[in-house]
């Protein structure tokens, strides 16, 4: 097995604008999926998903979350990840029957939409959204069209998971040229360098360690390796922040369905946390004034 799971590294090739990222999710993706059960296919998907995330995370300086969407009106519903600065990940697929094994993530869509999010936490900073087609056939590809596109940044990435381990490889090339001779020096050095990490298999991206794999793709570059990052599975879901979802649906709602169903039960899709609220807890949901004439729904 390899000795760089759960780890995201960032690298760069020297004195050039290109910067990348590795990442390996074994335990991360497991603990993720481990309350869901899903067909194979979206499972590994969920996995892709879950990769880019980290990589794409590791390439902003922003504190917050990213959020990767994929939505449809196909068989599939919904695949989302999402990845905290601090590489806490978390995701949750839906799906309609008639799904199985055999299907592949772009057999089960329709009217597909990638949505990415930004969600800083810093004060005052604003949330950022962006929407684009499902381009491509392959989330690698619909990730590096989007980013072309609304980023306008080279980007390549590399994805494959095997249903127990996820892991990827992201090259860009940043707009950071002076000239016109060293803009030319980086398309050429760029190209060189993509051809190079276009050789990759997916089972050297699975098992080898992150220094043996920068060796055999880019023995001729000067590659600079940083530090390891941890990621990890970790959902954000709470008993408070369910009560304020549950608030949002309004009094007339709480009630009919605490006197239809004596209870309110919320599972959370993330990580399937049961979040059971009694009469009373209910009650204390209820925005104040109008908990007295509802008094004997509730008791």
């Amino acid at each position: 097995m390899n000795n760089h799971q759960d780890t995201l590294q960032r690298f760069v090739f020297e004195n050039t604008p290109i910067r990348g990222n590795l990442v390996n999710l074994t335990q991360t993706f497991q603990q993720a999926l481990h309350q869901q059960e899903m067909p194979v296919g979206l499972r590994r998907a969920l996995g892709e998903l879950m990769a880019a995330s980290a990589m794409l995370s590791a390439t902003l300086k922003m504190r917050g979350s990213l959020v990767l969407q994929i939505q449809s009106k196909g068989l599939l519903k919904l695949l989302v990840v999402e990845c905290t600065s601090d590489f806490d990940i978390r995701a949750t697929a839906k799906w309609s029957d008639g799904v199985t094994d055999s299907h592949n993530l772009f057999e089960l869509v329709e009217h597909g939409q990638f949505i990415i999010t930004l969600d800083p936490k810093e004060e005052n900073a604003q949330a950022y959204q962006g929407i684009v087609p499902l381009e491509g056939d392959s989330i690698s590809a619909v990730l590096e069209n989007y980013m072309l596109r609304s980023e306008q940044i080279d980007t390549r990435i590399w994805l494959c998971c095997d249903g127990e381990s996820a892991a990827g490889m992201l090259i860009q090339k940043l707009p950071e040229t002076m000239n016109q001779k060293t803009e030319s020096q980086d398309v050429d050095t760029w190209n060189r360098i993509d051809h190079l990490a276009s050789t990759i298999t997916e089972d050297e991206l699975l098992n080898l360690p992150t220094e043996t794999l920068l060796t055999r793709l880019f023995h001729q570059e000067d590659v600079r390796l940083f530090e390891a990052s941890e990621t990890r599975f970790n959902c954000s879901c709470s008993r408070e922040s369910v009560s304020n979802m549950l608030r949002m649906l309004g009094n007339e709602e709480l009630i009919s369905i605490i006197e239809e169903q004596g209870s309110i039960e919320v599972n959370c899709d993330f990580c399937n946390t049961l979040y059971s609220f009694d009469k009373i807890d209910a009650a204390q949901l209820l925005v104040a004034e109008t908990i007295a004439p509802v008094s004997p729904a509730v008791h």
